[in-house]
């Protein structure tokens, strides 16, 4: 056997690798060798242009059509919301808190601080005042009882139209100073009353004075406190003077007050009002010195007392709106301011 015989008929016979031998006759296909994975091959096995087919789960297109989505007016956004004017509380006091008062903020924002206590305050005031005219005749200690109501709720009513809320010690405090003023004018009798009511006076003064320097409140709070307490315990000591003036005196005053107070409450223009209150407060004042030893003069009297109680209504007003302070200071500070009127006034007509 010849080497070209070898190597035809040889386990390499017929191969070609470079394509370019052709063998007739006797060519067969060489076996199948067997197949490896290359990493380089081309991932679609040479059958390119050949739509790509999922064999997992798809998604329906056909059952799943799209929805319209309704086209929805444009909203303009909500404007931001304003930051408050009110400061945060400061540390408690004496007489409570600081803060900026409803009247203050009424002002910046252009609105009117005055807002009238209305006809339910000036009725609960015409009856106080009713119980102060009708006691006053049955001696000190029946007169003792609606005079410390009076003095309690003048108390609370000054510290919250100071928009110094809560403030439990200050109220206590100024409540005391009428107590202790009431004590003085019943040990030392009417004719002593100046110098009772001015004694616990001076003394409150300075007991504020130094209860407030105690406080750790901030030097503007411990200002506000002080005013605060100073003025409610003057008021609720003056009221005092009921006790020390002329029975016959407390009847005319308080009567005048209730009647100008309910008149002032009359749903009337401004001007129209305080006029009728001022003539329907020396009406009663007249009506009512007919019946004791005033007589006529008792119209002065109604009077005098009726433009206190219209300043202190008035006073009343400037809180928006605030019905705590309505149904205390709208109540109590009418009488309280024409207490020292009624005084005086009695000490001058009798």
């Amino acid at each position: 056997m010849s080497d070209q015989q070898s190597y035809e008929g040889g386990p390499y016979s017929g191969y070609d690798p470079y394509g370019q031998q052709q063998t007739p006759g006797n060519w067969a296909p060489p076996p199948e060798q067997p197949q490896f994975p290359n990493p380089y091959a081309d991932p679609y096995g040479g059958r390119q242009g050949a739509a790509q087919q999922w064999q997992g789960q798809t998604w329906d297109t056909q059952n799943h059509a799209r929805v319209p989505v309704a086209e929805q007016p444009y909203q303009q956004p909500p404007a931001p919301e304003p930051e408050p004017a009110e400061p945060a509380f400061g540390p408690a006091t004496l007489a409570g808190n600081a803060r900026i008062t409803d009247a203050q903020r009424a002002r910046l924002e252009g609105r009117s601080p005055i807002i009238e206590p209305g006809i339910q305050p000036a009725a609960l005031t015409a009856l106080l005042g009713a119980l102060l005219a009708v006691a006053a005749p049955l001696g000190s200690y029946a007169l003792v009882v609606p005079l410390v109501l009076l003095q309690a709720v003048t108390a609370a009513g000054w510290f919250r139209l100071n928009g110094m809320w809560p403030a439990r010690q200050g109220i206590a405090l100024a409540f005391l100073g009428g107590l202790v003023a009431d004590a003085a004018v019943l040990a030392a009798g009417r004719d002593q009353a100046p110098v009772a009511i001015l004694g616990p006076l001076g003394i409150w003064v300075l007991l504020a004075l130094v209860l407030q320097l105690r406080s750790h409140a901030s030097p503007d709070e411990r200002m506000y406190g002080l005013m605060a307490t100073v003025a409610s315990s003057a008021l609720a000591i003056l009221a005092t003077g009921y006790l020390g003036a002329d029975p016959a005196a407390v009847s005319v005053g308080a009567a005048a007050v209730a009647v100008a107070v309910l008149a002032r409450a009359l749903p009337l223009p401004t001007p129209v009002s305080v006029v009728l209150a001022l003539l329907a407060g020396t009406g009663a004042g007249f009506a009512v010195g007919g019946l004791t030893d005033l007589g006529s003069q008792g119209a002065a009297l109604g009077a005098g007392a009726a433009v206190c109680a219209l300043v202190g209504h008035r006073v009343a007003a400037y809180d928006y709106p605030s019905r705590f302070v309505h149904f205390t200071a709208g109540v109590a500070l009418p009488l309280a301011a024409a207490a020292p009127a009624v005084w005086l006034l009695g000490r001058v007509f009798t």
